[in-house]
């Protein structure tokens, strides 16, 4: 039997949290806007990150950067299961602000995709089962501290940025920045390349380089993105599809579920005006 449980957040600045269980899920290649820190309930999962395969057994933290292109699926016949958070880059910039660490004010990243520490794992534990129960608010805000300081100090290894971008960087940038800004618009290679300034076949090679995606798959990312910021404002998924660029609900629905691990309407329904909805 498979389930899952979206739960977002709102006393928490709209941390997003999914526990679930998993036997024939796949998920394909795409990212999510926040990082994804979780840990192995059961079974274990198996997916690709940074390059390469990865395994994680019960009791391993997994974790995937904010924008990190990456799959998952069982890695055993009798699947997985877990509970994870998607904090946003935001929540851990502002974090080492004030830890004041060598890479000041620079967003995290994190090059283990899994991690075995037992203490840490325990900790997320305790963290995700109380983010279940109401109230304890100053607890619940205390552990995410905690877990997420614990993180940065023992695991982080930031990628600083230099002051001067190459061209060319910046040119993909100003093209990801576009998409994520019409994402229901039906973009074609032709015109993107143009607006680049550099041919189609070229452009594919840069795209790639600089997200670890093709065009397509970002544009698709990009309208999921979109699709799970109308939901979360009570938009309906069939109205949501038409406003994203979707061809239809069905198609809409089969890269939701995909990527995020649940549909669209569960996604709606996990969600309530106190924030949790248990199910």
């Amino acid at each position: 039997m498979e389930s899952a449980n979206y739960f977002h957040l709102r006393e928490l600045g709209g941390l997003e949290m999914i526990e679930a269980q998993y036997h024939q899920q796949k998920f394909s290649r795409h990212s999510h806007e926040g990082f994804c820190i979780g840990v192995i309930e059961d079974g274990a999962q198996q997916f690709f990150r940074t390059g390469e395969n990865h395994y994680a057994p019960k009791g391993d933290i997994i974790v995937v950067n904010a924008d990190e292109i990456h799959t998952g699926s069982s890695a055993v016949a009798g699947g997985w299961a877990y509970k994870a958070i998607y904090p946003t880059p935001e929540m851990f910039q502002r974090l080492t602000l004030d830890l004041k660490t060598d890479n000041y004010g620079v967003i995290p990243w994190f090059p283990n995709a899994v991690i075995q520490d037992p203490g840490l794992a325990a900790q997320l534990n305790l963290l995700f089962n109380l983010l279940l129960q109401p109230n304890n608010t100053l607890f619940k805000e205390t552990l995410l501290l905690s877990s997420m300081s614990w993180l940065i100090l023992k695991y982080n290894k930031s990628r600083v940025q230099p002051n001067d971008i190459p061209p060319a960087k910046q040119r993909m940038q100003d093209i990801c920045d576009l998409i994520m800004s019409t994402a229901e618009q039906d973009h074609s290679l032709s015109e993107l390349a143009a607006i680049a300034g550099v041919s189609q076949w070229h452009f594919l090679r840069q795209f790639k380089l600089h997200t670890g995606t093709t065009p397509h798959t970002f544009l698709i990312q990009a309208r999921l993105y979109k699709a799970k910021k109308l939901l979360l404002q009570g938009e309906k998924p069939a109205d949501v599809s038409n406003q994203c660029g979707f061809s239809d609900q069905s198609h809409f629905t089969r890269h939701f579920k995909k990527s995020i691990g649940v549909t669209p309407s569960q996604y709606t329904r996990h969600i309530t005006s106190g924030g949790i909805h248990l199910c």
